[in-house]
Order: C-alpha cells, then structure tokens, then sequence
C-alpha cells in the first residue's frame, strides 16, 4: 500500500500567484506549465489507476489579499480534499515597494489565516502549505534584491506558523533553492528571482511530492 497522501476519487486544487498559474489561462490551459502540470504528471506516471481531479487556481501578481476576494468561487466551490497554497512574494515586493495591496508580515498573516480558517469551516480539505522563495544569493543589502533577501524570512515565518496552527503540510521552497544554489549558479533555475525555469518548477513539483509522501 503506498504512503503517499493524494488517494483515488480525491481532488486537488492549487492556488497561488504567478509562479502557479504559469500560463494555465492561455497556452498552457488549464494546468500551466509550471510545477503544477509536473506534480500532475508525475501522480499519474506513478500512480496511473488514480482518478484524482486537480484545478490550478493561480492567477498572475495576486498576493493574499487578492485570494481572499476570490477564494469562495476558486477553492470552496471545488470542495478539494487536498489544497496547496503558493502565495507571499508579490506582498512583499509591495511591501518594500509600492503598488496593489499594502501586506506587511503582520497584515499577510491576518488574511492568510482568514482565508485557512475559511477552508477548514467549509471543506474538509488537507493543506500543503508552499513558502515563497527568491532565488538570488545577493550579498548587499542595500540592492533591490539585497532588500527582498532581508524581508523575506518574515514572511516565510509567517507560512511556517500557520503550517504549524492549522496541522499542514509545509514545502520550504526557498531552502530547497539555497541548497541548490551551493552546487550551480541561480540562472539554472531562473532567468531572475521569481520566475523559475522548468528546472527551478521540477525543484517545486518535487519538494512538494515528497511533502505528500512521494
């Protein structure tokens, strides 16, 4: 019997922001092209007699504030037995820099909280929490990306409290990275920070397969 967690007849859905939704609303409809396409793929080479329904919910540049105003139609709706949530780096690059919603730590943990107490009341849906990453191992702090460096552990504080209250799963995909930018340079995974490769999604897709018991 194998231990891993998405069984037959379930349904998965991922929600997040760009990184998620890789293309899933226009040439990559309607998984992406990203680490959720891979997850899927790689259930179903392995595990090929499981019906599982899967629906990728990410949406390019939202932060948590925008799942929250879209959270009944794309998550409840579905009723998901499983839901992993990818969500962090656009607050906090509004944060620092301006533009949409205004998330500091403090707020991103209010609505993210909101928004998991929401599931738990109207599903019974298991959650796969995924932190948010930046692969750059900049050394000054004073740069742009120096900047996201130092305030990003707050927020990855805040998904791995919430992992811990709510009884999730937690994908740490920015250690993940820094282990990976000990062997080879950041630009075999991304042509800048955020926005992975298909090598940099296949780190994804495997950390969070083996969140679920891969």
């Amino acid at each position: 019997m194998s231990d891993f967690a998405i069984q037959d007849g379930q349904t998965v859905v991922f929600i997040g922001d760009s990184i998620t939704d890789a293309g899933r609303m226009a040439d990559f409809y309607p998984l992406g092209s990203g680490y959720v396409k891979l997850t899927v793929d790689l259930i179903t080479a392995r595990y090929p007699e499981r019906k599982i329904r899967y629906f990728n919910e990410g949406i390019g540049g939202h932060t948590v504030q925008n799942l929250r105003d879209r959270w009944h139609d794309d998550v409840i709706i579905h009723q998901p037995d499983w839901l992993t949530v990818k969500i962090g780096i656009n607050d906090l690059h509004q944060m620092l820099f301006g533009g949409g919603y205004n998330l500091p730590p403090a707020e991103f943990e209010r609505i993210y909280r909101e928004i998991l107490e929401v599931t738990k009341d109207k599903t019974k849906a298991r959650l796969v929490l995924i932190d948010p990453f930046y692969i750059s191992q900049e050394p000054d702090p004073n740069t742009y990306r120096g900047k996201v460096l130092a305030v990003l552990p707050e927020y990855i504080g805040v998904v791995e409290k919430l992992a811990g209250e709510f009884g999730a799963l937690h994908v740490r995909t920015h250690d993940l990275f820094m282990e990976q930018l000990k062997c080879r340079p950041a630009d075999a995974f991304c042509p800048e920070p955020v926005h992975p490769f298909a090598s940099g999604h296949l780190v994804i897709a495997l950390g969070l397969l083996e969140a679920l018991g891969w």
